[in-house]
């Protein structure tokens, strides 16, 4: 009898796992355990089964977009000092980090000087969507545009496409350095593919009049703003860095041990 019980079992587990029923599978004993002491029902049954393999395949959801999204370490925002900043426009960064700008494909853009919190802001408007069921990739400008020079017409297009899916496009750190001529013309094939049809959600230290010391001798440098621009919230951050502060607070918190 115990014999025939364990054969029993062991096909049962395996047919669970050709289904795809893997935490059922994988509990089987103790599942059937709970169900004999509980006298679960038939439709309970299926009820707690349903219920345990939907949650786990919503667990291995988020974490496989959050392997993509590749966010990085980041503080939440109820660690954000918003009286440091000397302007900062709080209603619309909260208005954004009820992620209302991803269904109606508008853009966001922080600019501001370095060191106070754009990228901070931005990692958890990433976070919050990804938790929320949406696909986001963030990455740098630098990593973005390196990866788009490309030896071939069909690499580039293949590329294109890759960073044209997400339901959200976070380019960090756009305008900090300068780029060749193609680079505007590159970072202008990506944003008009994502044109009214997805969001793009930037962090830039320079003014879009400076641009042009960024991406110099290109042409496209206007019809890029224009339609990054075109349906967008863009929101100014002002004031001196935090994280100079935050240095500056360290070195005094040591001296004074020492």
């Amino acid at each position: 009898m115990n014999s025939l019980k364990t054969t029993t079992t062991t096909d049962l587990k395996s047919q669970l796992l050709q289904l795809g029923l893997n935490v059922t599978a994988h509990g089987l004993d103790d599942f059937m355990a709970r169900a004999a002491k509980s006298r679960w029902s038939p439709q309970l049954m299926l009820e707690e089964l349903a219920r345990s393999e939907t949650q786990e395949r919503s667990r291995l959801s988020l974490e496989r977009r959050l392997q993509r999204a590749r966010i990085g370490r980041f503080r939440p925002m109820a660690d954000f000092n918003w009286s440091w900043p000397t302007k900062i426009d709080r209603a619309t960064i909260e208005r954004a980090l009820t992620l209302d700008f991803i269904p109606e494909a508008r853009n966001l853009i922080v600019m501001g000087t370095n060191g106070l919190g754009k990228t901070m802001i931005v990692q958890n408007i990433a976070y919050a969507a990804v938790q929320a069921g949406h696909t986001v990739l963030f990455r740098t400008a630098s990593e973005i545009l390196a990866d788009l020079h490309c030896d071939s017409p069909q690499r580039l297009r293949r590329r294109l496409q890759h960073y044209a899916r997400p339901a959200l496009l976070c380019i960090d750190e756009l305008a900090y350095l300068s780029y060749d001529p193609d680079a505007a013309d590159l970072l202008f094939e990506l944003v008009s593919r994502r044109y009214e049809r997805r969001s793009i959600l930037i962090t830039t230290n320079k003014a879009f009049k400076n641009w042009n010391t960024v991406f110099p001798n290109a042409t496209s440098i206007a019809t890029l703003l224009d339609r990054l621009t075109h349906h967008a919230d863009i929101t100014l951050i002002e004031g001196d860095s935090y994280r100079v502060r935050e240095s500056e607070l360290e070195t005094a918190a040591r001296r004074k041990k020492s």
